[in-house]
């Protein structure tokens, strides 16, 4: 009882003193943003078609769907071409800017918003990918994403070394993007553009509250408990949504190799010769021909596909063998955005595998890359000294508002 009862404290503490995975969920954020922001760029000059007025799901069919289902999408609010270009360029913004981290957990909600409307505006247009990008984006509202490798992180470092020299740091940003923000909130509220399904509205005014209590419990409260207690509150939250993803991505995995176990073409080990000879799925029609040339290949290739997604979610006990068919599923992903020309759906998956790399290797990555970035500062601006990063700190981003 005495080891049951200090395992589980033990347990309790883990996940109420720190938000894990930070390298994780930061590299979750830039992947599925820069997943979304690549896509929106690249069907820029065909939008209208796709989300907007111009699209064969017209208005009045996504009315009567959205009727039906209660989905949220700001499209509905008005069918004017003005207000698609504002919700389609502020979509690119909000996903731009995630992705670097700044003012993220207000960029996360606006990330969201702007997957959420497109998406459920018009529901076809997709390649299996935006159903992981659509849950990814609820998921991410719930995450401290920006503990390392952002923009937040950054000014919270400058203003731990202004507070350390004895300056005072004042946010005036993060409250006027606040209050902005409300008085949209309260506007679309109050002219019932919330009515249907209950949950996005809830989030929204949720978070936007929580903010108000966090900035009042860092700037107007004199003990320090308030503001200990929703940090720890904001951890579990966290932690629960991490926990939230990594299940996501084994469901994703387990399902898709159990379905494919019950097709004939998958038992007879030729499934993966079709797609590679249909016209849609196939950019480089040489290059499929090359690859579905020997029989063999093929089988094993298909065999090995169904194998690494059923086992997938049980090497989750054994991190080497984990390790090694996470490269294999990356390596995969990589393979069907070339051959096949999905390159969205890849990048979708990829960002939701890589929750599951090794701390250790992130961080020997993000080092690389800082240092590569400095050697080009350095080169661009010899006479100045770059800027030392702490990749050790994810508290860092506890400070500040909006993250």
């Amino acid at each position: 009882m005495n080891r049951f009862s200090l395992a589980a404290s033990r347990g309790i503490a883990r996940v109420t003193e720190a938000a894990l995975g930070p390298y994780q969920t930061a590299v979750i954020r830039i992947g599925f943003s820069a997943t979304w922001l690549l896509f929106l760029l690249r069907e820029f000059p065909h939008r209208h078609e796709l989300y907007g007025p111009d699209g064969p799901w017209s208005w009045g069919l996504a009315e009567q769907l959205i009727g039906t289902n209660k989905a949220f999408t700001t499209l509905m609010w008005s069918d004017g071409g003005a207000w698609f270009e504002i919700v389609y360029l502020l979509a690119v913004l909000a996903s731009a800017l995630l992705m670097l981290g700044w003012r993220t957990r207000t960029m996360s909600v606006l990330f969201m918003v702007g997957v959420l409307s497109l998406q459920n505006r018009s529901v076809f247009m997709g390649d299996g990918g935006d159903n992981v990008l659509h849950l990814m984006s609820v998921y991410l509202v719930f995450t401290r994403c920006a503990q390392v490798w952002s923009l937040d992180a950054r000014r919270a470092r400058r203003a731990r070394a202004a507070h350390a020299r004895g300056e005072r740091v004042t946010d005036r940003t993060g409250p006027a993007l606040w209050g902005v923000l409300g008085l949209v909130l309260a506007g679309a509220t109050l002219a019932g553009r919330m009515e249907g399904d209950w949950l996005i509205p809830t989030l929204l005014w949720a978070v936007w509250v929580t903010q108000a209590l966090w900035w009042l419990a860092g700037r107007r409260a004199k003990p320090g408990q308030p503001r200990i207690m929703l940090d720890v509150v904001a951890d579990i939250v966290h932690n629960g949504a991490l926990l939230v993803i990594m299940a996501e991505a084994c469901l994703i995995y387990a399902t898709a190799g159990w379905y494919k176990i019950q097709g004939s073409r998958w038992q007879d080990g030729t499934a993966v010769y079709y797609p590679l000879h249909l016209e849609y799925f196939s950019p480089w029609p040489g290059l499929a021909d090359l690859l579905s040339a020997s029989g063999t290949m093929v089988m094993l290739v298909t065999y090995g596909t169904v194998l690494v997604q059923v086992a997938f979610p049980f090497t989750l006990f054994n991190r080497r063998v984990k390790n090694v068919l996470l490269a294999v599923m990356i390596t995969e992903h990589a393979v069907i955005a070339v051959v096949l020309g999905l390159p969205f759906f890849s990048l979708a998956m990829i960002a939701a595998d890589a929750v599951f790399l090794p701390t250790a290797f992130l961080r020997r990555m993000g080092g690389r890359a800082a240092r590569a970035r400095d050697r080009l500062l350095r080169r661009r601006g010899p006479g100045q000294a770059p800027e030392q990063h702490v990749h050790d700190r994810p508290e860092a981003t506890h400070v500040g508002f909006g993250t």
